[in-house]
C-alpha cells in the first residue's frame, strides 16, 4: 500500500491504465459526490465489503478514498491481505479532493 498526496494520487492516476478508483465510504456520504468513474463497495458492510473487494481484479491498480483517508487505508490493508498488490491511499480523502465531482 502507498499513501499518496492528491498531486501524487491524480498524477499516478492518468497514467495509469489499470487503475481502479475504490470508493469505500457510506451510502450517505456518496451524496455528498463522488470521483469520477468510481466503484463503490462500503467498507462497513462487514463481510459484504470483502466478498465485493474479492470479486475485484487483483492485477488492477486500486486507487482507494474515503472521507479522510482513515478507512481507505483501513480498505487498502484489507485487500493486501486478500492478495491485492497495487493499492493505494488517498491522504485526506475526498474532504480535501480537488479535482473533478460527480453526483448521482
Amino acid at each position: 500500500m502507498a499513501d499518496l498526496t492528491q498531486d501524487q494520487w491524480q498524477e499516478q492516476l492518468s497514467n495509469d491504465a489499470d487503475a481502479v478508483i475504490l470508493d469505500v465510504r457510506t451510502d450517505e456520504e456518496l451524496e455528498e459526490g463522488f470521483i469520477p468513474n468510481a466503484v463503490h463497495i462500503d467498507i462497513y458492510q462487514g463481510q459484504e465489503f470483502i466478498n465485493q473487494v474479492e470479486a475485484l481484479d487483483k492485477d488492477k491498480t486500486y486507487y482507494v478514498y474515503c472521507r479522510s483517508g482513515n478507512r481507505s487505508g483501513q480498505a487498502c490493508a484489507i485487500m493486501n491481505q486478500l492478495g491485492f498488490e497495487k493499492t493505494n491511499n488517498l491522504l485526506g480523502g475526498f474532504s480535501e479532493w480537488e479535482g473533478a465531482i460527480a453526483n448521482n
